[in-house]
């Protein structure tokens, strides 16, 4: 799996039985998550002191739910709409629970905020363009924008753009420091194809389904191939791009291949995980997607 990246203000206390146990900030949470197949480590008293729990709604058949704040938790998650901010690195963001058990945030997602850090020094001097794709409420062009890139951040969601533009606020950068847009990702990509428009750096982290705004179609299966042959094309020599996915029904390997087909550089394939918290021995992983990175003519290294 790729490596872990420092995060001070989360961690993955337990998980098992289908859930996991998270402290984001200075509040606890507990949510679903499939992957979790194995017993939990912690006491059944531990689960049940988490600040806000998530229960599935079954007449949306799991997909949507409530979030519960247990008695005595803090003022912050006993609010109608519960809201709070955590940082890595400086950056700060706003964790926010949804009713389909996100958060704003995903934390697995650190390791590969460090590349983009790392990739920064690479192209000092100059103020490379990124393309986020899928940027959702953009922590990873909040690294880019501070790591000195020239980003574009792309997502279909209006709700998820307001929430970038709350966390670019919060983190103290200027409102011109993102070109924000909203678009369908394969369109956007396909008219920038068009305007021979080229990118250093390319970030992708699709869903399973979505809808554009204009209620164009997203799926994986069918368009990710389509998406990534616009991103050989936009792709500069001296660039890398990062494919990460979750909940996807796919092998690193296939990400690999994928990533082969561009020219002139190298790709690895690996898996995110989060690391649990423990108090002795080797920490147990839980699996949170795919990952692929393609680089080529800058000396970044994509493994460590």
């Amino acid at each position: 799996m790729f490596p872990l990246a420092e995060f001070p203000d989360y961690a993955l206390i337990d998980s098992g039985g289908g859930e996991k146990l998270e402290r984001f900030g200075d509040l606890v949470l507990r949510r679903p998550d499939p992957q979790a197949l194995w017993r939990p480590h912690r006491e059944t008293s531990v689960w049940n002191a988490a600040d806000l729990s998530f229960e599935r709604d079954p007449e949306s058949g799991g997909k949507r739910g409530t979030w519960r704040a247990r008695p005595g938790a803090p003022a912050q998650a006993r609010a109608s709409e519960p809201r709070w901010q955590i940082g890595w690195r400086g950056l700060l963001c706003v964790i926010q629970p949804t009713p389909f058990k996100h958060v704003g945030i995903f934390p697995e997602q650190a390791t590969n905020w460090d590349l983009i850090e790392r990739a920064g020094a690479c192209f000092a001097g100059s103020k490379p363009a990124l393309l986020n794709l899928f940027g959702y409420t953009g922590t990873a062009s909040l690294v880019a924008a501070r790591a000195g890139f020239a980003v574009t951040h792309v997502d279909a969601s209006k709700t998820s753009l307001a929430w970038l533009r709350e966390n670019q606020t919060a983190s103290g950068l200027p409102p011109d420091s993102l070109r924000i847009v909203l678009d369908d990702a394969l369109a956007f990509a396909r008219r920038e194809v068009r305007r021979r428009a080229r990118y250093a750096a390319i970030l992708l982290d699709p869903p399973h389904f979505g809808r554009g705004p204009k209620n164009e179609v997203w799926q994986f299966e069918e368009h990710l191939a389509p998406l990534l042959e616009a991103c050989r094309a936009l792709l500069d020599e001296r660039a890398f791009l990062v494919l990460s996915s979750y909940a996807i029904g796919f092998s690193p390997l296939a990400f690999l291949n994928l990533l082969s087909e561009f020219e002139g550089g190298r790709a690895v394939s690996d898996e995110l995980a989060l690391a649990e918290q423990r108090e002795s021995g080797a920490p147990r992983y839980l699996p949170a997607g795919f990952c692929a990175r393609f680089v080529r003519g800058i000396d970044l290294e994509i493994e460590r």
